[in-house]
């Protein structure tokens, strides 16, 4: 899963880049209508100054060869005026129009104004500003129609300009906010470290309690924590108590029972002998399901290697089974652990490799691999195998697969209750070898 930090680095940065997105289209066009404003009020000068140079006579509207805008003069110049009369007929031209195919208003009328974006027959565009005057120093009043137009290009590569300084800019800002909020984050997720760095320690036995100062918000968890390693520990003191209480009150008696029943010699005794065995194993299951009811504590308890305590197993059940010369093969991954009390490790796989001891051949294979969510071990054997209609019913108490063979029927069953107290499952089904293969799969 994705990690807080991420999240949170990754959503910024989306906000703010449509925030500088937006904000540079906003800028953007602020600016444009702004330029676009103050080039209409310079070609407004332009008429003014036009207006002013202009003389009525008897041929119409005249205007001197030197005009105030040196711009006007010259050819190509990108500023261009023209004056037309009612008809919309041009009368007068600036030099600088010469040869250029500027677009017309149509004409307009006296104290009219009209500015436009228009596109000429050769494609260029041009910012044009009309005015609608009539002329009264005559006998008879005119009305004329002045009109200066400007190149757009030079006013695109003004904003193109602006665009790309404002796209800079923003971009480095945006930046710099970026690795802000990265350091503002680490720094405000600094406690969250420091948990987790506590709470490893407890699990590698380092520490029994979160001792750090935390803010408000984590606090609570802190607390809640501690409170609850205080609990399971005191659970875990009245669970060992009892059951030394429990050891010391059943030893007497049993070793008694057991002293007496060796002098005597008969089916009876046997027999006795038999169920006072099956009573110590009855308890030990007994204990070692208790001892599974606290699978919450053991969440915070350090991993446990599954390769070391399956090397621990086979070589002692080798030394026991000596006789029949089996050969096990640990195909575990070094990276294998099991997160839980060890003595439930050594009840689960030892339960599962003296049942494959005692029913193989020759042969014997352990597997064990983690993912990031669950543990798998293995235990296959080359015996003769579980029938499927029997596989269920063998992780029952007291189901036994052969009543000729010593035992009680309570192995696959402690196995299944200690699997199941972690959140596992247990599946018997054969295995590559022929024979049984026992498969637990444990939350990681």
């Amino acid at each position: 899963m994705m990690s807080l930090r991420t999240r949170v680095v990754l959503s910024a940065a989306a906000v703010l880049t449509v925030f500088i997105l937006l904000t540079s289209l906003a800028l953007e066009r602020a600016v444009r209508e702004t330029a676009e404003s103050a080039r209409e009020d310079r070609l407004q000068a332009q008429i003014f100054l036009l207006m002013a140079a202009g003389e009525e006579e008897a041929s119409g509207l005249v205007f001197p060869n030197a005009l105030a805008e040196s711009r006007l003069a010259l050819p190509g110049s990108g500023l261009y005026a023209l004056v037309l009369n009612a008809l919309g007929d041009p009368i007068w031209q600036s030099p600088s129009a010469v040869g250029v195919d500027i677009p017309l208003p149509q004409p307009l009328a006296p104290g009219q104004r009209r500015f436009e974006r228009r596109q000429g027959n050769d494609g260029q565009d041009y910012l044009v500003l009309g005015f609608g005057v009539s002329w009264a120093t005559g006998p008879v009043p005119q009305d004329y129609s002045f009109v200066v137009a400007e190149d757009s290009s030079a006013f695109e590569s003004e904003v193109g300009q602006f665009r790309a300084s404002l796209a800079g800019w923003l971009g480095l800002m945006g930046l710099l906010m970026l690795v802000a909020l990265v350091l503002i984050l680490r720094w405000g997720l600094t406690p969250l470290r420091r948990v987790a760095a506590e709470v490893a320690a407890i699990e590698s036995g380092d520490r029994t309690q979160i001792q750090g100062r935390y803010p408000a918000e984590i606090r609570a968890l802190t607390g809640n924590l501690n409170a609850l390693l205080a609990h399971e520990r005191a659970r875990q003191r009245r669970l060992d108590n009892t059951l030394g209480d429990l050891a010391h009150s059943l030893k007497t008696p049993l070793a008694v029972m057991r002293g007496a029943l060796d002098e005597e010699d008969s089916p009876t005794a046997d027999l006795l002998r038999e169920q006072l065995a099956r009573m110590g194993t009855i308890v030990e299951y007994q204990l070692q399901r208790a001892r599974a009811s606290g699978q919450q504590a053991a969440t915070l308890a350090p991993p446990i290697p599954v390769r070391r305590v399956a090397e621990r197993l086979s070589a002692s059940l080798t030394k026991v089974h000596r006789d029949k010369s089996v050969a096990v093969t640990l195909n575990i991954d070094p990276a294998a652990h099991f997160r839980g009390v060890e003595g439930d490790l050594f009840e689960m796989l030892g339960n599962l490799l003296e049942n494959a001891f005692k029913w193989c051949n020759r042969q014997i294979r352990v597997s064990g691999v983690s993912s990031r969510a669950v543990l798998t071990i293995t235990v296959e054997d080359d015996g003769p195998g579980i029938p499927p209609d029997q596989a269920v019913r063998l992780l029952e108490r007291g189901a036994r697969a052969d009543e000729a063979t010593p035992g009680h029927g309570i192995g696959l069953a402690v196995v299944r209750e200690l699997c199941e107290a972690y959140g596992g499952d247990v599946r018997v089904e054969r295995g590559a070898l022929g024979g049984a293969r026992v498969r637990l799969r444990l939350p990681h």
